[in-house]
């Protein structure tokens, strides 16, 4: 399975939190999946964290790069076909990246990891 992970998941995997449950941390450790994380995600991250908005265990240059590596997660490329799709969606959802999020998954036929139920909207596969 191709699972794009949402921000707070990745951040909720990254840091073991409880509140990402049982079933996402075993589609995203199952054997043979293929995980990934927007850069969109890690743009949010980045800007969260410069604004004192986000606490991250360690600086965010080091923090995500070291997450993205030990837990095998890659990186996805925004895309020009990605912002572009942005501009098709029906506004069921304000977060702009979110909105490419979704935008990502539709285009490139991915299953969000999330518990964003707005995802359910745009027809978007979502996994909890």
């Amino acid at each position: 399975m191709n699972l794009l992970l949402d921000t707070h998941t990745f951040l909720w995997f990254a840091n073991d939190d409880p509140q990402l449950g049982a079933e996402a941390p075993r589609l995203i450790e199952e054997p043979g999946a293929e995980v990934a994380i927007s850069v969109a995600s890690v743009w949010e991250i980045s800007i969260k964290s410069a604004l004192k908005k986000l606490k991250l265990p360690e600086p965010v240059e080091l923090f995500v790069p070291r997450q993205l590596t030990v837990n095998s997660i890659r990186a996805w490329p925004v895309e020009v076909t990605h912002a572009l799709r942005v501009a098709l969606l029906p506004h069921h959802h304000n977060d702009p990246f979110d909105r490419l999020i979704i935008a990502q998954a539709l285009v490139e036929d991915l299953t969000v990891v999330s518990r964003d139920r707005a995802f359910d909207s745009y027809g978007v596969r979502r996994v909890w």
